[in-house]
């Protein structure tokens, strides 16, 4: 029995382990999940500094004249102590003196000399970066199951950390089946096909940080296919097309089962894609897609892009959605549950015409897709549909309705 949707995602979410982890430099950090919470260890800022290059006086002061004869650096360790009727020269980033109550900026004072004449309605504290506003000691600043961004280094540098710890990288290996596909980089006679899946999902696996290996296509026999899934059952997931539908030559669920696959998903309730099946052989997650490149593409975007996340320990790991407005109308059939590829503008969605489940143009041009129930035919301009996205990250930390309805 076909799986929902819902029900398909909900088994992901539960049956899909995060892999261990590994150690490695921040500076090659970009893009992995973190395996542990990051405490800080010190207050940053480290010390109360200026936020302004100024003076630093009393507040008692504000309105008066005073005198200035020091000036304090970023990088010094002032020991003088401010006392009332003066001030002191302050550049940004530059400890703040014993005594000091609140900056004044240099564009706010009139120089007179060695004296300066601060404005009224000085403000205690005022341009003062006081110590740990930014990161407490002993607060979480990275949680467990974040992703590492270029910002999120600038923390981790901040607090001295050099080396986190991460999952490690998820590795694909993809083949494809059927005795009419070959390679693109062959010559192929008119009665046989290029393998457009395989380099697909090859380079898209790529994009989300996995280490891919490729295989070449296997012949459509029993033994060929299990020879090739043989040889890849050292990856974290192996991903095929084709051969999973009723046809003579479907033999590739039949050779999974013969390894021992454990079936998650038998088919799941989506149009285009439905001969969709997830499974396991020991730790290797086995998912084998229609041969059909439309219907593979939507199927691996929406639930290969959920195991990949489930795989990398992300906490964020359900698809987020982005309500926008329908540009055009938009008629469907109706009857199932579709996915309906479109591109996007910021501003609204339109549906891409013609989308056929055996087609390759659409996909290059989707910014994105809507999921519908059976019971819509027409999507009217302008009304509110929920967009997942293809051509970035969107994700969430709870379950959201996915669904346009």
């Amino acid at each position: 029995m076909a799986s929902s949707i819902v029900e398909a995602l909900e088994i992901i979410a539960n049956s899909i382990p995060s892999l261990d982890g590994e150690i490695i430099p921040i500076e090659s950090a970009v893009g992995r999940v973190v395996t542990e919470d990051y405490i800080a260890t010190f207050d940053l800022p480290r010390f109360n500094n200026s936020a302004m290059d100024g003076y630093i006086v009393k507040v008692v002061d504000a309105g008066n004249l005073v005198t200035c004869n020091d000036i304090i650096y970023a990088g010094d360790n002032p020991q003088m102590l401010l006392s009332a009727g003066t001030a002191i020269k302050i550049m940004t980033g530059a400890p703040i003196p014993e005594g000091g109550e609140a900056i004044v900026p240099i564009e706010n004072v009139i120089l007179k000399g060695s004296e300066v004449l601060l404005p009224s309605g000085i403000e205690e504290n005022h341009f003062i970066r006081m110590a740990g506003e930014d990161i407490k000691k002993g607060t979480v600043f990275l949680s467990k199951g974040e992703t590492i961004n270029a910002y999120t280094i600038a923390s981790l540098a901040s607090q001295g950390i050099t080396h986190v710890t991460v999952t490690r990288e998820i590795k694909v290996a993809i083949f494809g089946t059927g005795d009419e596909l070959r390679p693109h980089f062959e010559k192929i006679e008119d009665h046989q096909l290029y393998n457009s899946n395989s380099p697909m999902f090859l380079t898209r696996s790529k994009a989300l940080g996995c280490t891919v290996r490729f295989i070449r296509t296997s012949a459509d026999t029993l033994q060929a296919l299990e020879t090739s899934i043989r040889s890849t059952l050292d990856a974290d997931m192996i991903i095929t097309s084709g051969g999973v539908s009723v046809g003579d030559k479907d033999f590739t669920k039949e050779a999974f089962t013969n390894l021992g696959m454990e079936l998650l998903i038998d088919k799941i309730d989506i149009k285009p894609g439905k001969p969709t099946i997830v499974g396991k052989i020991g730790k290797t997650i086995i998912i084998n897609l229609p041969g059909n490149p439309l219907a593979s593409m939507v199927n691996y975007e929406l639930f290969i892009r959920a195991i990949l996340r489930k795989l990398s320990g992300r906490a964020d790991y359900y698809h987020g959605t982005i309500k926008t407005t329908m540009r055009n109308d938009f008629s469907t059939r109706g009857g199932k549950y579709a996915v309906v590829l479109g591109s996007f503008d910021g501003n609204s969605f339109e549906p891409l015409k013609p989308q056929m489940p055996g087609m390759v143009s659409p996909m290059q041009k989707a910014d994105g897709f809507i999921l519908i129930t059976p019971d819509i035919k027409i999507l009217e301009a302008g009304k509110t549909v929920k967009m997942i996205p293809i051509k970035w990250e969107f994700t969430s930390l709870i379950k959201e309705d996915l669904f346009t309805s």
